[in-house]
């Protein structure tokens, strides 16, 4: 059963949420008093936050750690003014907004980045309809345990709530401790930093160096389930629906949990090509290679995430306009959260006409995922079932050179002879074709079709 996290509180005892992440019950010290959100805490819809993928804009691709706050109310302008009518509301704040931690052991902003901290900048995002995130790593610091900063409302301290020999709480490399929720002292952590975060008005948090996944090697392997789950009821219980996604690179074996407690999660490494290009090919190839198995575990609340869409900056993407439309295909048909990397400020008009395209941004958000009918050749149809009937057909050539690429009405288990196609990218009617359908398309191209009987 999925527990719906977000926009109501969660029907479950601390005990019983322990006990689904294999952690026993409490037996040695009586819980801490539940921590309730601030009474100043604005009122908001409490809807599931992913009923649809996200659409936005993260800092990470083309700003990295050099992110301020003049530069994402620049990105947010962009946003605003031309790519919010399409759905593109989310801000999200990677890595570099953050300078220490608060005399409880809870992240501060940067304040020379950040004046004033996150929160005015929340508000004065929700001022223009978008919505504001920000960038996380699982564990306790270092620093915070050397302090031995108190928990905030109880008689905790920072050096009795984590694992003391357990020094990697995350799969990155530096060090930090691993939260020990056999203390109720640690959900009362978690507990104050998530009420912390909905003070601000924050909308989404992007967990990274989650694991079992991706990270530094060999801290891949390390287990942060135990957290992140405790996290996500933190967060259910401030009343503020926030988007919980994480990263990076997360094991397949645990698909079915992250699914249960998260809205996006991370399938594969990086997108950025950390060179002169924000990406290149062989990277998106990976998603095509390695994505097809993840398909089930999408749902409205929880969706799988291709990384950011490196698309309107010309030839700083790294890909050629052919490669880009296939890109914006192929996270549309998977229903990937559509999140630029690009600069907003340098969005050139073909990239614009892109990640724009009413017809693929409405696949992305209607949530039926793509499968494709063959890997085993670079000339691929996936197909999307669609309720009343038809087809949505996305044709690929992975290939170096030009193919022929085609699918038929037997493949698609359509009975009549007859059947209309159209191109969705140009809106065009192409008309009736009796058996089925075939176009040659260029290296790295692709088409999107509507395939009705």
């Amino acid at each position: 059963m999925r527990m719906k996290f977000f926009g109501c509180m969660a029907a479950i005892s601390l005990a019983s949420m322990s006990s689904l992440i294999f952690a026993p019950r409490f037996t040695s010290a009586a819980p801490a008093a539940p921590l309730t959100p601030p009474s100043n805490l604005p009122q908001f819809a409490r809807a599931n936050p992913a009923l649809h993928p996200f659409m936005g804009w993260s800092s990470w691709s083309s700003i990295r750690g050099g992110v301020d706050a003049k530069i994402v109310k620049a990105q947010a302008r962009v946003m605003a003014k031309r790519l919010k009518r399409f759905g593109y509301d989310y801000i999200n704040i990677d890595a570099g907004w953050q300078q220490g931690y608060d005399r409880y052991g809870r992240p501060k902003a940067n304040l020379k980045k950040f004046p004033g901290g996150i929160a005015p900048l929340a508000k004065w995002m929700h001022k223009r309809g978008l919505k504001l995130g920000i960038y996380l790593v699982p564990g306790l610091p270092n620093s915070v345990y050397q302090a031995n900063d108190p928990v905030f409302g109880t008689h905790y301290t920072a050096r009795q709530i984590v694992y003391k020999r357990f020094k990697h709480g995350s799969t990155l490399s530096k060090k930090s401790y691993k939260l020990n929720f056999h203390t109720p002292g640690a959900m009362a952590y978690l507990q104050s930093c998530a009420n912390l975060y909905a003070h601000w008005g924050l909308d989404y948090i992007k967990l990274d160096f989650v694991g079992p996944g991706g990270g530094d090697w060999p801290y891949g392997r390390v287990d942060t389930r135990s957290e992140m789950a405790h996290f996500a009821l933190a967060l259910s219980r401030t009343h503020r629906p926030i988007w919980l996604e994480l990263s990076n690179r997360l094991s397949f074996k645990y698909a079915s949990f992250w699914s249960k407690y998260a809205n996006g999660w991370r399938t594969n490494g990086d997108i950025e090509s950390y060179q002169h290009d924000l990406t290149n090919w062989i990277r998106v190839m990976v998603r095509f290679n390695k994505n097809a198995r993840w398909a089930p575990y999408a749902h409205p609340g929880g969706w799988n995430d291709f990384d950011s869409l490196e698309i309107g900056n010309g030839k700083l993407d790294g890909l050629t306009h052919t490669e880009s439309k296939t890109v914006m295909t192929f996270w549309c048909i998977n229903c990937s959260q559509l999140c630029l990397g690009t600069d907003l400020t340098h969005l050139t008009p073909g990239g614009f006409k892109i990640i724009t395209n009413k017809a693929a941004i409405a696949i992305d958000q209607a949530g039926h995922v793509a499968r494709p009918l063959s890997q085993k050749t670079p000339q691929q149809v996936w197909v999307i079932h669609q309720p009343d009937g038809a087809c949505t057909v996305a044709l690929f050539n992975l290939a170096k050179t030009a193919a022929k690429v085609g699918v038929t009405w037997r493949q698609l288990a359509l009975a009549k002879s007859a059947v209309k196609v159209k191109d969705l990218w140009d809106g065009k009617n192409l008309g009736k074709f009796p058996k089925g359908f075939s176009t040659t398309l260029p290296a790295h191209g692709s088409r999107l079709l509507q395939i009705t009987p």
